[in-house]
């Protein structure tokens, strides 16, 4: 596998990091080439594979690397995908939780680099947002849109970014501004739901690894469309997918649904 792409690993130690790293293990394209983590991690300088140890020196591990698969967090995202614009180096993150700003800084760097940034790199996830764009458009307004998603207790940033995706998709398919029907909270005297609305409700709990719930709701007739997760491997091997079909590319910033032929 000599002709095989180098991987860049960012929290390589993490739990969506092992899983990356074993989902590459399935890729004939690409190989683990360097492994990131935070200054002051414990597992600093221990090996992943042989000659790969883990590093907190950024510069070093993408002078090795020819893409970069990053789920982490905004700030450290931006701040790495910023070096990866000045080496070149290809680009795939799954962090959610950007700012307005950081979203159109990251965007920008896609005229350096090729990048693709995604809410979700499951395959099935994504069917779901295509099917989702389908039944707002073939439904209407007349019926209510809400989404309800679970995830676990350590996630930090609600509602989830694939949730966000999916009230996204409603609003495409009624070809509506999502930021002027998107609510997400609800508490007091509220009145009646206002036309067109597309609700958001998040819940924590536990150890679950992601559920999105899609309702349309109809007078005497509800339509659900549901993914449920058991484990993150999916979402590391759409990442490992999206990076093998990347590299190599033209700068620009890449939808998740090119590269799973949902355009």
């Amino acid at each position: 596998m000599s002709d095989a792409r180098r991987v860049l690993v960012v929290g390589a130690l993490g739990r969506m990091g092992e899983c990356v790293r074993e989902a590459l293990l399935r890729e004939p394209t690409l190989v683990l080439g360097a492994g990131l983590e935070n200054a002051g991690h414990p597992g600093l300088g221990s090996e992943l594979e042989e000659g790969v140890v883990v590093t907190a020196d950024v510069a070093a591990a993408l002078a090795s690397c020819d893409v970069v698969i990053d789920f982490s967090v905004p700030a450290a995202t931006s701040a790495i995908a910023a070096q990866a614009a000045e080496t070149g180096t290809a680009y795939v993150t799954g962090t959610t939780g950007f700012s307005a700003a950081e979203t159109a800084a990251l965007d920008a760097l896609g005229k350096r680099i090729p990048l693709v940034r995604a809410a979700n790199f499951s395959l099935a996830v994504n069917v779901l947002a295509w099917l989702v764009r389908e039944a707002s458009g073939r439904l209407g307004a007349d019926f209510d849109a809400e989404i309800v998603e679970l995830h676990h207790t350590a996630k930090r940033d609600a509602p989830s970014g694939t949730a966000l995706r999916l009230a996204e998709a409603v609003a495409e398919g009624r070809g509506v501004p999502l930021e002027e029907r998107l609510v997400l909270e609800r508490a007091g005297e509220i009145g009646a739901r206002p036309l067109g609305a597309i609700g958001v409700q998040t819940l924590r709990g536990g150890d679950n690894a992601g559920e999105h719930t899609v309702m349309f709701v109809g007078r005497g007739e509800r339509v659900e469309l549901v993914h449920r997760s058991a484990t993150r491997d999916h979402f590391a091997a759409g990442a490992v997918r999206a990076a093998a079909w990347l590299v190599g590319r033209a700068p620009g910033v890449y939808p998740i649904e090119q590269i799973f032929g949902l355009e």
